[in-house]
Order: structure tokens, then sequence, then C-alpha cells
């Protein structure tokens, strides 16, 4: 089954407006960012036989030089305010919860994410990639690192079927273009709210776009009013009421795109008589504004245009309230401080010392000290900055990994307050507390650390110190030792005397048949502690036993190891001897007779020889009796066993049949009389059967 998708040069215009909607910068050339016209992506065939043309010369545009449409892989970057963002500990940036999402989504999309923390504590995020990509991993980075929102939208029920569109695909784009998740009620709910999840930015575009489509298919009159953007705060008035209150008045219903999308277009919606009287209202306050309003451009610094902000933009909407003017900020990932006041001249004044004052009632300073004494200011589980925090709770504190810097942001005089503590604790760390950093090899690193820390934590502990020691994968021999002068300069030479030592060892490797290691060993490692706490100098490594090697490492000061070399060669020496094995066959009728009653004979046998013995189960046709020792103790054993069979081979066996009931009247009381008869008798051996 296949399917046809046809591309008119209305539909064409629609996706390319739709393309210069999105905040999409090139990863590209410019010229590979440029998007044709219907026309030049398509141009028209030639007529056959068109008069005019020349023999050999293609005809239209067809033959001109069609400037192709490059690669699909686009960029967007796109800004999360620091009071939007899910995940606000800066401590491990790069490293923490938001990394890992950005991680994940990358796989399951396929784009190419880069995250960067911008000055305001927000989050830059840029996505590359194929357009389809880019927009399923804008949505799941929105949802999964954005604080999200919701809000409703009431339409025609007999609308919801167009935002929709076919096998839902309409609303698929939707969701993808505002990064929101729409949900629509069912046929049979009789609701027409259409409820949005996103974010503030999110729900109003898709809001707008929802309100769109419902007005191309309101059978009433529509009228879509082109006005400069920079317009739209005066026809929605303070927290959009003013366009709140023409809606109720008109009883026409306004569209005004939100400030994040770059739209001049209003669309007005509802009876003739309604949209007519709404769009000369529109009009009115268009034409009063642009006639009374001048504007003035003030330089603010970028790191408090977020004040002038406020959250979600409520700040802007007081200062409209308050003063009439509008309030116009450059977009977040600019890096313009250039802000724009429209207003009435009277009315600017007040508007621009509002700006100033909100610019200013946060106040963000910094205060030097070295990174290394950074842990020591926070404090152990950060009970320093904690005692601050809590006096002054709407101050916030940042220390900046690897740099001389910590920033304190809040209200200015709570900041001054904050800086002075912080001040007093730097001063004084810096009279009771030094650092040294000493350089050592990475080979001898996990020595000093010791099994579980257990060298590292002893040395922290004693002399009251804190010792970093790089991970292996940074590939650095510097070592920092922080805390009390006088303990560092101890720990500094204990640590070199430990490398020095370390450097005088040796290594040695003993030939050792693999099956032997388990037998060295022991059950449990008990035997192998004993070696070990005999040599606690001395490192014991076996290898694993998927490995297949004879080789034992022996490593640790050169004495000790020869020491220790000599006696565990002296163990594996008996062990050989020990080992030796002799095979004895023995009929199977005899066997119970060498084990002897209760295993007498065999427990004799082992004692006195030296050795092991095994015979084989009861089960087994196996006539092997199998013995482990010293060689000599081995042969000795074995012909204590062949002894005990020649004995048993020259026995003669007479059966005698007695009545059953004669048989308690032989044996007698307990035995007695039977075993009368064979002591008396030499030791044969009676037995009977019924």
């Amino acid at each position: 089954m296949s399917s046809v998708a046809v591309l008119t040069p209305e539909s064409f215009a629609e996706h390319r407006s739709g393309l210069k909607d999105q905040e999409i910068t090139g990863c590209v050339p410019e010229d590979e960012a440029y998007i044709p016209t219907y026309l030049e992506a398509f141009p028209p065939l030639p007529e056959k036989g068109a008069p005019g043309e020349k023999a050999g010369e293609p005809a239209s545009v067809w033959g001109s030089k069609i400037r192709p449409i490059k690669a699909s892989v686009i960029t967007q970057v796109f800004h999360v305010p620091l009071e939007e963002r899910r995940y606000k500990d800066n401590s491990q940036f790069g490293e923490g919860e938001e990394a890992k999402v950005c991680l994940d989504i990358m796989q399951r999309t396929g784009a190419h994410i880069e995250l960067s923390l911008a000055k305001d504590q927000g989050l830059s995020i840029m996505v590359t990639g194929k357009l389809d990509s880019v927009m399923k991993a804008r949505k799941e980075i929105v949802a999964r690192l954005q604080t999200q929102a919701s809000a409703t939208v009431a339409i025609p029920k007999e609308h919801h079927r167009f935002v929709i569109g076919k096998n839902g695909e309409k609303l698929q784009e939707l969701e993808l273009k505002t990064a929101t998740k729409i949900a629509i009620p069912r046929p049979d709910d009789p609701s027409a709210n259409i409820r949005i999840t996103g974010t503030k930015e999110g729900i109003e575009k898709a809001r707008h776009e929802i309100l769109l489509i419902s007005a191309e298919q309101d059978k009433r009159a529509v009228e879509r009013l082109s006005l400069e953007k920079a317009f739209h705060p005066f026809i929605a008035g303070a927290y959009n009421r003013l366009v709140q209150e023409l809606s109720q008045e008109t009883g026409a219903r306004i569209s005004i795109p939100p400030p994040s999308l770059p739209k001049d277009e209003i669309v007005i919606t509802g009876e003739k008589e309604a949209v007519a009287l709404a769009l000369n209202r529109i009009r009115a306050i268009y034409e009063d504004k642009k006639r009374k309003t001048t504007t003035i451009s003030v330089e603010v610094k970028k790191s408090q245009h977020k004040y002038i902000i406020g959250p979600k933009g409520n700040t802007l909407q007081e200062i409209l309230e308050a003063t009439g003017v509008s309030v116009e900020m450059p977009p977040l990932d600019s890096s313009s401080e250039t802000i724009i006041l429209r207003g009435e001249p009277d009315k600017l004044g007040p508007a621009l010392t509002q700006v100033y004052a909100k610019a200013k009632s946060v106040m963000v300073v910094e205060v030097t000290a070295p990174a290394w004494l950074h842990r020591f200011i926070i404090g152990k589980k950060g009970q320093n900055i904690g005692r601050i925090t809590q006096q002054l709770p709407r101050v916030h504190i940042e220390f900046t990994d690897g740099e001389e810097r910590i920033s304190l942001e809040g209200p200015t005089e709570e900041v001054e307050q904050a800086q002075v503590q912080i001040q007093e604790i730097i001063k004084d760390l810096l009279v009771r507390m030094d650092y040294t950093e000493v350089i050592i090899d990475q080979r001898f690193h996990r020595h000093l650390i010791g099994k579980n820390g257990a060298n590292i934590n002893r040395i922290k502990e004693q002399y009251k110190v804190s010792v970093r020691i790089p991970q292996d994968s940074e590939r650095s021999g510097l070592v920092r030792i922080e805390g009390d002068p006088k303990g560092v300069q101890l720990a500094r030479r204990e640590l070199i005397e430990m490398v020095q030592r370390m450097e005088n060892e040796r290594t040695k490797d003993l030939i050792v048949e693999q099956k032997f290691h388990r037998t060295i060993i022991g059950q449990k490692g008990e035997k192998i502690k004993e070696v070990r706490d005999k040599f606690p100098e001395v490192i014991i490594n076996f290898p694993d036993p998927s490995q297949k090697s004879d080789i034992v490492q022996l490593r640790g000061p050169k004495n000790e190891v020869e020491k220790c070399a000599k006696f565990l060669q002296k163990i594996i020496a008996d062990l050989i001897e020990n080992s030796f094995s002799l095979s004895v066959p023995i009929f199977k009728q005899f066997h119970k007779n060498i084990i002897g009653k209760g295993g007498a004979n065999i427990k004799k046998i082992r004692e006195e020889t030296n050795t092991k013995i095994d015979l084989p189960t009861e089960n087994s046709n196996s006539e092997m009796i199998i013995i482990t020792g010293k060689k000599t103790n081995c042969e000795a054993a074995r012909e204590r066993i062949l002894a005990i069979q020649r004995e048993l081979a020259n026995i003669k066996e007479t059966e005698v049949t007695i009545p059953a009931k004669l048989h308690n009247s032989l044996i007698g009381s307990k035995g007695c009389l039977v075993r009368s008869i064979m002591e008396d008798c030499g030791g044969p051996t009676v037995s009977g059967s019924r």
C-alpha cells in the first residue's frame, strides 16, 4: 500500500512559514540554512514548443542554475530560566541528573544536545540534528528538565477533530512544535476544555495555535489584524485584563500571540457585528498608543534582566499595570543589555525608576577564596553555609568548582551580611589551615589508599587532614593534603616515606601448579591469612582460576619477599611430596573387612602411615582403593591393605544348616554362646541367615 503527498504552493508556503516560526539557527553555512520559495524549489515545466525559444536552449527556469536544497540538519537553541529548572543543584554541573537525562534523550532521539550554564543560572540548551529528531528531543528536554504547568483552552466540541487531524498527525505536530502535552476530551465526554501541560511559554504557544485552528473552522466572521508586536502589550493590557474585557464587551474571541511567539497577527472570531466592534476597538487602541507613546532605551547588566522580568514575567506586568508603560526585554540567550521602555512621555520616568529599582532589588557579588578552601568554607555536610542560609534564606550562594570565586545573590542588605560572614570564615581558615601538594607516581596510589581505604583513612584521622588522591582516569600524580599546618607536614612526610618503601620493594613470581592454589589458600582463606599475618608487608596475589595460570606473585620489601618466598616454597614442596598416590586393587568382598567395625581398621592404617585412603562407594563397581601421601608412607599403607587381603584370601567358608527354631538357643543370651564358640575355635566368623 502506498500514499502520495501533494505539495501545493499554499501548503509549501505554510510549511515554509512554520519553519521560520521555529527558533532555529543553522549549524551549517548561511546558504545551507536558506529556505527556498515554492517556485524556486519546484519551477514550472517548460511548455512544448513555446515561441521565442532558441534551439538547443533549455526552456524556463529549469535551464537556469537552481539553488539546491541543502542538508536538513538544524540547530535549536533555547533557554530554561533558573526558576523553571527541575534540577537546580549546580555543584556537579555536567555530571548530575541533567547530564544523565540529556544522554538518555540523545540515545532515544538521535539528536545531539549541548548544555551550558548561563550567568543567571538558567540553562542554555543547543539541540542539533534532523528536524524530526530535534523536535522530539526538545519536547523530551522540556518535559524532563523544566518544571511543568497546565492550563485549559475551550473551543467548540466540533472543532476538536481539527486539532487532532488525520490519524492524530496534527496533534502530534502541535505537541512537537510547542513541546507540550495536549489532552483532548473523548468524543463521549461533554467537556469542551482542552488541557495543555508544559512550560509557560509552550502553553501560550499551544493555546494560540489551538485558537487559530478553531478560528479557521468557525463559520462565523474571522478577521486577521497585523499590528506591530511592540504594541500588543497595550492591547492585551496588564495580566491580559484589557483583552478579556474587550472579549466580554464585544462577544468576539480575540487571540493575541504570546510574547515568545514572533508573530504580529491578531485573530478575531465571532459574529460579524461583534468582530467588527472588536476590530475597531483594537485599532483605536493601537492608533492611540502609536500616536501618544514614545520610547527610551537604557542599558542594564544582563545578569539583572531576570529581576526586571520577574517570575513568569510578573514584574513586567506589574510595571505595565502601575505606569501603563511596556518594557521590552532582549531574549535571554542574546548578549544585548539594551532594554526599551515604550509609553507616554510623562509615564516613562516613573516606569524607568521601577525598572532600576527592580534591577537593583537583587545584588550579585563575588567573594574571592582559594579553590582548595571552598569545602572547608562549606563545612562538613554544609554546616557553615547552612547557618548563613538559615539566617538569610533569600541569599543564593554558589561555589564554582576549580575557580577562586564564590557568588552571592539576593536582596542587597542580606547579601552584604552574608558577604561579611563568609569573609570572616575565610580569614579564620587562612590563619589555621594550610595545604601542600606532592607528586606521587600513579602506580603507588592504590597502595597509599590501602585495602578499603585503610591506609589513607588512618592518615586522615591521625593528622586531622584531608588527602585528595586523583582518580585513575585523571592520569595525574598530584596528591593534595589540606588541613592543620602541622598535620599537613606530618602527613606529607609519611606519604613520602611510604612511597620510598614501595620504590625499594621488589616483585617475585613463584611457579605453583594451579591445582595446589586452593590448598595453599585454605577454606575461606584461613591458611593464606596465616602467611599474610606472618609477612604483613608482602602482598600475595593468586591468579584468577579462569586464567589457568601457575604464577603466584609476591610484592613487598626485598628481604620480606625473599623470606615469604622461602616459606611458601617449603609449603609447596610438602604439598608435592604429599601428593604421591597409589591405586591398590582389592576384591570388593574384602572392602568391609579392610574398613573394619566402625571404620577402626582403615582409621588405624591412616593414622599410622599418615596417608589419605579413599575407598569406592558401596554402589560402585570399582575395586580400586586410592592412597595419597608421601611415597614411603603410601607404600607402607599399601602393604598393610594387601596383607589384610592375603589373610582374608586364606579363609574357608562352610555352610551348616540348622533349623530356624534352634537359632536363638545357639546364639544364646546377647550372643554369648556363639561368641564363646568363635573364641574356642580360633576366631572364625559365624553368621547366619533366615
